[in-house]
């Protein structure tokens, strides 16, 4: 179905300099309505400084953005009645209790009485915090910390909701259970504009934005992006030097050897080596212990390809 409703988010051009700094430069995109957008980029490359404008919480240098259908450039107080902030600290009161931290974020959104405690319950609920309402926040581990603030941010039913680096410091069942519950808000149609260094989060959005020194450098869905930037297949090899699988396979159709983690993805072309052509090759050159297997193309490869094509991150 075509999304004939205006973008949930609209940026053209925005520009933030730091003196002669210049943080965001020029960055234009859409956001849609229920969509879930993943903005990924080195520390420094301008994701929170984007986010901060796009909040309300930082002026603009340049540039038109329009989030909720608010200009946030010239009417930046309006927009945070309409949109929903969780940061990676929560940003909570750890001396109050859960349902205390509720009623300080119900009042800041103007909900007050029948409305705000019926509301309240159906947050407690959906994001099973009802058990917990008389817990003293600082008490709680990471994750349902995690879990409270994300409730305090949805209150008063956002178009929009923010969340930078949310689950940054959390355990990977925490991380889990937050995800689905992002998915269950944009089933609900509510835009959610994420920032995250994890690659597999990144994989669970829409689309992906790939910021590299304050520029918009490749934006589209986590398949296309591979599809442009990392073509062919990808090899997973272990227990190898990257200078001498580079010698090994000199004389193959190799594309690019990087290193991942422990270990090192070697590109080639779809009707490039197989698996047991590496290997063989790096029997016969005497290299023993050696582990090659296929592998998925993943976005942390596509992002190692951008920034290295960029010339490298800020």
């Amino acid at each position: 179905m075509i999304e004939t409703r205006p973008p949930s988010v609209r940026v053209r051009e925005l520009t933030r300099r730091f003196g002669e700094f210049v943080a965001v430069d020029r960055v234009s995109f859409d956001v849609r309505p229920g969509e879930i957008f993943g903005y990924l980029g080195a520390n420094g490359a301008g994701k929170s400084t984007t986010i901060r404008i796009l909040c309300g919480l930082l002026g603009a240098t340049s540039g038109e953005a329009r989030v909720a259908g608010v200009d946030v450039v010239h009417h930046a107080a309006l927009v945070r009645s309409t949109i929903g902030y969780m940061s990676q600290r929560f940003s909570l009161y750890l001396d109050l209790t859960v349902r205390e931290n509720l009623e300080f974020f119900g009042g800041a959104y103007g909900l007050f009485g029948a409305a705000f405690r019926a509301r309240r319950d159906v947050v407690l609920r959906d994001l099973d915090l009802e058990a917990l309402r008389d817990q003293l926040t600082g008490s709680l581990p990471a994750g349902l910390r995690q879990r409270l603030a994300l409730a305090c941010a949805i209150l008063h039913q956002p178009r929009v909701v923010f969340l930078d680096e949310p689950t940054a410091g959390v355990d990977p069942d925490a991380r889990s259970t937050f995800w689905r519950l992002i998915r269950a808000l944009a089933a609900a149609d509510t835009t959610i504009f994420v920032t995250t260094h994890y690659m597999d989060e990144a994989e669970l959005c829409d689309r992906v934005g790939l910021m590299v020194k304050g520029r918009l450098a490749a934006l589209d869905t986590p398949s296309g992006l591979k599809r442009s930037f990392v073509p062919g297949r990808m090899l997973e090899v272990h227990g190898v030097a990257r200078d001498d699988l580079r010698r090994v396979t000199s004389g193959m159709s190799v594309r690019e050897i990087e290193p991942f983690g422990a270990a090192l993805h070697l590109r080639v072309p779809d009707d490039g080596p197989r698996v047991d052509d590496i290997r063989a090759a790096l029997v016969a050159a005497g290299l023993s212990g050696v582990a090659v297997s296929d592998a998925d193309v993943t976005l942390e490869d596509v992002f190692l390809r951008v920034v290295r094509d960029d010339g490298g991150a800020s």
